[in-house]
């Protein structure tokens, strides 16, 4: 069985390399797999260098650091909520982090820092908001995880109002730029904003693995997490808030990207894990990948025309959410 679940692991592996490869050999310019290898080493014709190093090696390794933080912040939420649909789209996680980029970007911040920064102030404010709401329906001093999807809802409506009122009286250059962002894009890739977001994910993405079997016992309910000695608020709290800071990085890096943190748990569990430490790790590697490819079918499969790439995750996404809604009693 252990040699089966290595076998798993080594799969994810090789099917991101090989789409990480191919989402740098394929573009506007074809570039064949041996002049990539060539490139990536620094050798051989200089316009396959700037290609391959300079424009598409950023955007691949942007998009997998996308993808594994989506992933893994959206297994973390479906563990600690226990609800099969959570992820930070649907919770209004993404739409807080939105919220303090385009403010960000209305003020004309061009630095990714503040940019990440302002993305992780709207995360943060969309979780307490959300939690607070939860803490109203539920008619308690504590949030009902159950309503916290319905709290999402409501703090993602509030969430695009506040967005279109910051870009109400920005100039029509920024109001397009800041609409592409919206729909998610790595189109601006390089690799300072790299550099930033595989901080970020290491920052948060670590402490969530770390604390990855609090999440184990707030799956099997409420009160007996807290028989076996767990504080089930601070603890649910804990995960919700580390999860919120995942997606506000990925925000913050290529703009609003849904469905990937709902459609990856479930293809991790497919693999038969169900302990969360393994489940958000294999999350991550599956949402890379997804993200990925996702990204290069949007600027090849219309080519030359560049689709958004929260569309083509949305377009996995929608019907997926509905077989899901489908199968809940």
């Amino acid at each position: 069985m252990r040699s089966f679940r290595r076998w798993y692991w080594l799969a994810l592996v090789a099917a991101l390399l090989v789409v990480a490869m191919t989402a740098v050999a394929l573009g506007a310019v074809s570039v064949s797999l041996d002049s990539v290898l060539d490139a990536l080493r620094g050798r051989g014709d200089p316009t396959a260098i700037a290609i391959v190093r300079d424009l598409r090696l950023p955007r691949v390794v942007l998009g997998a650091l996308v993808g594994a933080g989506l992933g893994a912040s959206g297994a973390a939420l479906q563990g600690a909520l226990r609800n099969p649909l959570a992820e930070p789209y649907l919770l209004g996680v993404s739409g807080g982090a939105a919220v303090g980029a385009v403010i960000a970007y209305a003020l004309r911040v061009s630095n990714d820092a503040m940019i990440t920064l302002a993305a992780f102030a709207g995360a943060v404010a969309a979780v307490f908001i959300a939690l607070a709401v939860a803490r109203v329906g539920a008619r308690s001093t504590r949030a009902d995880l159950r309503t916290l999807l319905i709290a999402g809802v409501i703090v993602g409506a509030f969430a695009n109002a506040a967005i279109m009122v910051a870009l109400a009286n920005t100039s029509p250059n920024n109001i397009r730029g800041a609409l592409w962002w919206m729909m998610g894009s790595a189109v601006d890739a390089n690799w300072q904003r790299v550099a930033w977001l595989a901080v970020s994910v290491l920052a948060v993405g670590g402490p969530l693995v770390y604390w990855a079997r609090e999440i184990d016992v707030l799956s099997l309910g409420e009160e007996t997490a807290a028989s076996l000695g767990v504080d089930v608020e601070r603890a649910g709290r804990r995960a919700f808030l580390l999860a919120a800071l995942l997606a506000a990085a990925t925000v913050s890096a290529a703009g609003l990207i849904g469905f990937v943190g709902l459609v990856v748990p479930h293809l991790a569990r497919g693999m038969g894990l169900r302990t969360n430490r393994p489940l958000i790790i294999a999350a991550g590697v599956i949402g890379a990948t997804l993200v990925v490819a996702a990204d290069l079918a949007a600027r090849t499969v219309a080519a030359p025309t560049l689709l958004p790439l929260g569309d083509s995750t949305a377009l996995l996404g929608v019907p997926f959410f509905l077989l899901q809604l489908r199968r809940i009693p």
